[in-house]
């Protein structure tokens, strides 16, 4: 079976001036234009193509590789409007069109969108939608749960944060609070799910959480005592907001991390913040002194 607006391999039948053609089952054959045929191909091999309608409404495989295919949500930019919808540009010759009717407010030349790209049942046409919440799955517990990581498509602003696309499934709040750098529509992030909610969207953090998470910031703690001599002055009673402010972390992130960095003994807790301890200090100038200089090398 062909699977329109996606990849699917297939065997090369013939050749012409205009190309290669393909075997596409019961649809007949695809044609490949001559523009992606390399010299090298024989008839009988597979090759993996991307197949769509062209502007004649007809089967094509292209060796173009889409920015988006069919089930997917995606952040793109429009080439052109008319009286009929917008056509956005998805990385293949013919742009992805998107009525009207798809539209949640008349789309701009030039500008970015989120769309859900699906075939028209009516016209059996590829197109794309900016309405997305009805392609939108709900999250369970037993399909997610706290600290898995996920993939994250920034969707749009909202008074609490970030809306995001999970997984390219289900949707999700970023939360003001867990965000350092501002991201924008269209950005790919990592993530990690804080929780499932009631209505099935999920709570969403950047990077990991849990035990790995604290791992991770205690080496990146230790290696910024390091960098500032041996000393920060940073400990129990700084405030979150400072903490948030230059390690880009929580406080319940900071204190765990620097609770394993106690109990492994590489730093002491003073009146004035964190310092190394004697012994980790020795373990980094061994280390140094292991380390061959720009002139030994």
């Amino acid at each position: 079976m062909i699977e329109l607006g996606r990849y699917n391999r297939l065997r090369i039948t013939r050749f012409t001036d205009h190309g290669a053609y393909l075997d596409g089952g019961e649809v007949g054959e695809i044609l490949m234009p001559k523009a992606f045929v390399e010299s090298t191909l024989r008839a009988g091999d597979e090759v993996e193509v991307f197949v769509y309608l062209d502007q004649s409404e007809r089967l094509v495989g292209t060796r173009e590789r889409p920015l988006a295919q069919v089930g997917d949500f995606a952040a793109l930019q429009v080439a052109w409007v008319n009286e009929f919808g917008a056509f956005l540009n998805w990385g293949v010759q013919k742009d992805l069109f998107v009525p009207f009717r798809e539209q949640k407010k008349s789309m701009e030349m030039g500008r970015t969108y989120i769309v859900y790209i699906y075939v028209d049942d009516a016209t059996h046409r590829i197109v794309g939608t900016a309405k997305i919440d009805k392609f939108l799955k709900k999250a369970n517990p037993h399909t997610h749960h706290r600290g898995q990581a996920v993939d994250l498509l920034v969707w749009q602003k909202t008074p609490l944060g970030f809306k995001v696309i999970v997984d390219n499934a289900y949707a999700g709040m970023l939360y003001d609070s867990q965000i350092i750098d501002v991201p924008h529509t269209g950005d790919r992030l990592d993530g990690s799910v804080v929780s499932v909610r009631d209505d099935g969207r999920l709570d969403i953090a950047l990077g990991s959480i849990g035990k790995q998470r604290f791992r991770d910031f205690a080496a990146d703690l230790e290696e910024a005592l390091k960098e500032a001599g041996g000393s920060l002055p940073y400990g129990d009673a700084t405030p979150a907001d400072e903490i948030q402010s230059h390690f880009g972390v929580s406080k319940k992130t900071f204190k765990r991390a620097v609770g394993t960095l106690y109990k492994a003994r590489r730093i002491e807790l003073t009146p004035d913040g964190i310092k190394l301890t004697d012994s980790a200090k020795q373990k980094t100038h061994a280390a140094k002194q292991k380390t061959p200089s720009a002139k030994q090398k």
